[in-house]
């Protein structure tokens, strides 16, 4: 069995195998997608091809919408070179069950990929055809953070930023400028409403995707790239709306025991592709079954009835209230707290460190007993029972396979939201966060981490991170089995407030943290011994 639009037609060999198709026809939903776009998505990874290609899926096979979706690459061309248009833009999504059933399907509702290669002809023409198209009707991105970022630590623009801002509109090559570039071309053809819809796992993610394009309209406004009633349009509310959305599904890389099972199944190709960029990417994606989508109903130019696809549609304040509770207490916090002790205690997925004791306690703490208390419940979601799911079902699920050295990829552009946000909440209500263990002993493991040595000497590979770097750097001299090679290496980055939203010092807990640093460079089983004596000894 072959995953192309010639390939499906092979019915009987996909039912045999018990992948469900399509109930719609792919190549007339991409010629209609063609001719009338109406759904843009930017950022066409894994998350993306399986939770959002999902739902378009679903609205198509319901009766609901009859165009799928445009994908544009911003960042890695091979994933449309080598995934998309070799499959005709299909996927096949393995869904995983915390029981080990498994259900697949082929997604059809991803119609076209595109570069977004603003120096492609080609690729720059579709694009501007698609954005001064009337029908168009919102943009939605899974770019990452960093995608949405402007500015390095030292509040400079990024290399690429900065070129951007002096070449203005023709010669763009970072995500907020081909949008603004592109947002520019609906403008100049009359200005049509959209909505630009950030799903990334980012606090607030709307507000920073309209601080990014915004700036950069302004710079390019003041140099005279654009016209000013460029900015008047990006400001109106009628005219370009940014929603606020919280999104969750844990989507690892795609894994090789999957392909295994599809090429069993009889179907060819499912090969794991790795790029020059570093993407883990495949024909197929797998994830677990639970997911989760919230957006604040915003759309000035109408949208596809997402609720109809079980998504959430609410105002702003019930968003960021289901934001906050994913990303700083439920879900997002117990991943970067026990990813990187996973590393040092040599558990390779993170299902398995939710079985052993330590780390199943660090994360009952993190989130029950430290982040419950300070976090609001949204009303469409309780906060309660969406951690008992994670902590019952989707943490432990074995079938998964999702590694804690990918989630401990990024890590330092997250800890401001994922801790600093609870930090802050204590500061607040109790004028200090002293009270604090599990959150100071999972920053302090991210230190010990950063040493790229494990808790018996081992040395292992860092997960990549912008800042990995100067993390590196600021830590030299603190060395495994030398508790006094600490001598004060952590104090700028634990005032830093880029890192944590705050000066942790100010919070009350950054000589915990060094001290918790200093105690796990304590030689072989020092980390263990750390962990355990916090969190179940007297916790000083």
């Amino acid at each position: 069995m072959i995953l192309s639009f010639k390939g499906l037609k092979d019915t009987s060999s996909w039912e045999a195998a018990g992948i469900a198709l399509p109930g719609y026809d792919p190549e007339a939903l991409a010629r209609n997608t063609k001719n009338a776009p109406r759904w843009v998505h930017f950022g066409i990874g894994n998350i993306f091809r399986i939770f959002i290609g999902g739902i378009a899926d679903r609205l198509i096979s319901e009766g609901y919408l009859d165009t799928g979706i445009v994908c544009v690459e911003t960042y890695d061309y091979e994933v449309v070179d080598r995934i998309y248009r070799p499959f005709d833009n299909l996927a096949l999504a393995v869904t995983l069950h915390s029981d080990g059933q498994v259900d697949k399907r082929v997604l059809g509702s991803m119609a076209e990929a595109v570069k977004a290669d603003m120096a492609d002809a080609e690729a720059r023409n579709r694009l501007k055809e698609i954005f001064i198209a009337p029908s168009l009707q919102m943009v939605s991105f899974t770019i990452t953070e960093k995608g949405y970022a402007l500015r390095g630590t030292d509040g400079s623009y990024l290399g690429y930023v900065a070129r951007d801002m002096v070449a203005g509109p023709k010669e763009v090559t970072g995500a907020m400028g081909i949008l603004t570039a592109l947002l520019y071309d609906r403008y100049l053809a009359g200005g049509a409403p959209l909505a630009l819809v950030s799903m990334d796992n980012v606090s607030r993610n709307g507000d920073k995707l309209r601080a990014g394009l915004l700036e950069t309209a302004e710079v390019w406004t003041r140099k005279g790239f654009t016209e000013v009633g460029f900015l008047d349009y990006l400001n109106d509310p009628a005219c370009i709306s940014f929603p606020l959305t919280m999104i969750d599904k844990i989507t690892p890389r795609p894994s090789e025991a999957v392909g295994e099972m599809l090429r069993a199944d009889g179907v060819e190709d499912m090969d794991i592709v790795v790029t020059a960029k570093h993407t883990y990417i495949a024909p197929f994606v797998n994830a677990e079954r639970p997911q989760y989508l919230v957006v604040e109903d915003t759309f000035p130019n109408g949208r596809p009835p997402l609720e109809k696809a079980g998504v959430y549609m609410t105002d702003r304040e019930t968003v960021n209230k289901s934001e906050r509770m994913k990303v700083t207490v439920c879900l997002n916090p117990i991943h970067t707290a026990l990813c990187t002790f996973d590393c040092l205690l040599g558990n390779a997925l993170f299902a398995d460190g939710m079985h052993d004791p330590d780390l199943a306690e660090l994360a009952r703490r993190v989130g029950y007993v430290e982040g419950l208390p300070v976090v609001e419940d949204p009303g469409i979601l309780s906060p309660r029972a969406f951690l008992d799911e994670l902590m019952a079902e989707r943490f432990p699920n074995p079938y998964l396979g999702d590694t804690s050295a990918r989630i401990a990829v990024d890590i330092s552009q997250m800890t401001a939201i994922r801790f600093g946000e609870n930090i802050k909440a204590y500061v607040a209500r109790d004028g200090s966060a002293e009270a604090l263990t599990a959150i100071p002993l999972a920053i302090a493991g991210w230190f010990r981490y950063l040493l790229a040595v494990d808790d018996q000497g081992r040395p292992f590979t860092l997960s990549p991170d912008p800042m990995l770097g100067m993390l590196t750097d600021a830590l030299s001299g603190v060395r495994f089995g030398e508790p006094d090679s600490l001598t004060g290496q952590l104090k700028p980055l634990l005032a830093n407030k880029t890192l944590f939203g705050m000066d942790l010092y100010e919070a009350g807990i950054g000589e915990k943290i060094e001290d918790m640093v200093r105690d796990m460079l304590a030689g072989p089983g020092a980390v263990r011994r750390t962990l355990h004596s916090r969190l179940f000894g007297d916790g000083k």
